[in-house]
């Protein structure tokens, strides 16, 4: 590929001995959400006064304590959405709001006059500070960009004294600080300190943008390890961070910038936000939660928060998305799927309070996705697959060995329709095959089951013989239901021809219209051939009986052991 000549590495910080890479994240960072401004400016229509008060108000009930809300000297929307949340007493007692302004005269007096009534404000202002936007955009030297910051500093100071009953917290940005020399970002951001009375008593938030990704998320640990190491009065400082996400590797970056000493992170629910996006707070929230760190947002309706999401801002949460998406505790992989299941089984016979599944690194549930398949079925999906879907939507634990048989059938089918078939499709295929299917032999009336003298339980049972309009009347003895009609049939189909291999049973449904539902496993001797049926009743011994009668009309229909899916329903799932 050609071209890549033009593109210059992004350099190496000089940093003697990294502290980040033996660190850990042990606790959440101060959160602030730009979904309202950084978000907002980069949506294709972006939102109404109306509808910036609905994500304003989900923002508060995820637990979001500062919220950036727009750019009110920008625009007269964006001003009186600013003035209609302080005139209507909209803004928490325990929300501070955050106002973005360039460091321009009339733009910071402009927002003074937004926030007039606010109790809590974080004035957050800035200016490019990067070597090409020096050369390209300002034409200035370092000397000229930081009296720019210092300028706007020393007013906006002297402004706050006019802000009477308002508690407001400075934050400095250097735009594009990931391409501004590092001791420079530390002379501009240190001078703004200054001019402001930074202390550790009242610290400035020095916010650093990836205003676009430009390297490693190695690399910008370097950089911020850097800067926090040679900054003077660091307890006088927030640093926090605001990544972008061109390279792809925003929330890695954020994460490794907590390592290198970063305290606080903005960022948007889903990554919206300008080119590839910002940084996506709930992916990296709930990174920290998988960990055993309280996000200390709650993400516990994650559903009602993308849905929310979508309508205001009219963009679309990918299947793929990290935990929100469609399809990311979905596993089509017959691998995967089969683990899932023996995971998922695990945990309902474990007493550990810990969340144990394979590929399911967080349990849907505490999201509030359990309601969601987590494994879906086409062509590609194992033997487990349909058997979990049959068991977790509608109450059939197949044996073991019976898994390959019906996976067998269904992916006959996914490969007949060449698509993803339904849990309902699923369902017919087995009610099809197993339960309601074309006969060759029924039981007329009910079976008549009696205990002898020795403790064994007799048989009488009509079987009719469908292709030949025929009753047959027989008799049988054995140690238990199963065992004595096995023994009555022998008489028609000859007594080596079939041999009984196992059984199973379990109850299915609720309350009045319980029933059981049992599962015979037969062999064919004359081929070793295997055959399973299944049969349901209200009566246990008549559930067992039918599912060796279907296990042996499966067996002497071996054609239509795959149906297809026209055939009627007889039973609710």
């Amino acid at each position: 590929m050609k071209g890549y000549e033009k593109y210059v590495p992004y350099q190496k910080i000089p940093l003697a001995k990294r502290n980040w890479p033996n660190k850990i994240v042990e606790r959440a960072p101060i959160w602030c959400s730009v979904d309202l401004r950084d978000g907002n400016q980069a949506l294709i229509n972006p939102m109404n006064i109306e509808e910036k008060l609905e994500f304003f108000k989900l923002l508060c009930d995820m637990g979001f304590k500062q919220i950036e809300i727009g750019f009110p000297s920008s625009s007269e929307v964006e001003y009186e959405f600013c003035r209609r949340l302080i005139e209507e007493d909209l803004i928490p007692d325990d929300v501070t709001i955050q106002v973005l302004v360039q460091a321009r005269e009339h733009l910071i007096k402009k927002t003074f006059d937004a926030v007039k009534g606010a109790k809590n404000v974080i004035l957050h202002f800035y200016n490019s500070t990067s070597t090409l936007q020096r050369k390209v955009v300002f034409e200035k030297d370092c000397d000229g960009i930081t009296k720019i910051a210092t300028d706007a500093a020393k007013l906006i100071k002297s402004l706050t004294d006019e802000c009477i009953g308002t508690n407001i917290t400075y934050e400095y940005s250097p735009e594009s600080f990931t391409g501004t020399e590092p001791n420079v970002s530390v002379e501009i951001c240190s001078a703004v300190m200054n001019a402001l009375g930074a202390t550790k008593e009242n610290p400035v938030i020095l916010n650093l943008p990836s205003t676009v990704e430009m390297s490693a998320p190695n690399v910008f640990a370097d950089l911020i390890e850097y800067f926090v190491k040679h900054l003077p009065d660091r307890e006088a400082a927030v640093i926090s961070l605001h990544p972008h996400n061109d390279r792809g590797t925003g929330v890695a970056a954020a994460e490794l910038g907590l390592l290198a000493g970063a305290q606080r992170v903005e960022g948007t629910l889903f990554g919206n936000g300008e080119r590839t996006g910002n940084l996506d707070i709930v992916t990296m929230g709930l990174n920290m939660f998988t960990q055993g760190i309280d996000p200390e947002l709650d993400f516990g309706g994650l559903n009602k928060i993308k849905s929310t999401y979508e309508r205001l801002t009219k963009m679309r949460v990918p299947e793929r998305q990290p935990y929100a998406g469609e399809l990311v505790f979905t596993a089509f992989s017959g691998s995967h799927q089969d683990a899932i299941n023996k995971g998922c089984r695990h945990m309902q016979k474990s007493d550990s309070p810990l969340w144990e599944v394979p590929y399911i690194p967080i349990d849907p549930a505490d999201i509030g996705r359990q309601y969601e398949p987590i494994i879906r079925i086409n062509s590609q999906s194992g033997k487990g697959g349909a058997a979990f879907v049959m068991n977790n939507q509608f109450g059939f634990d197949f044996p073991k060995k019976m898994h390959q048989e019906f996976g067998a059938i269904v992916q006959k089918e996914c490969e007949r329709t060449g698509r993803e078939i339904s849990d309902l499709e699923i369902f017919n295929l087995f009610d099809q095959n197993y339960i309601n299917r074309a006969c060759r032999y029924t039981i007329e009336g009910k079976p008549y089951i009696t205990e002898n003298d020795e403790g064994r339980l007799d048989i009488e049972v009509v079987l009719r013989n469908c292709e030949k309009n025929k009753d047959i009347q027989l008799f049988g003895s054995g140690n238990g239901p199963v065992d004595a009609f096995f023994n009555a049939i022998e008489s028609v189909f000859g007594s080596g021809k079939y041999e009984f291999l196992s059984y199973s049973q379990h109850a299915i449904g609720e309350g009045s219209d319980s029933g059981a539902v049992s599962y015979s496993e037969i062999k064919r001797r004359t081929d070793d051939r295997v055959f399973f049926g299944v049969g349901i009743s209200n009566n246990t011994y008549h559930s067992s009986i039918f599912s060796v009668l279907n296990a042996i009309n499966r067996a002497e229909d071996t054609a239509q052991s795959y149906v297809g899916s026209k055939a009627p329903m007889r039973i609710s799932p």
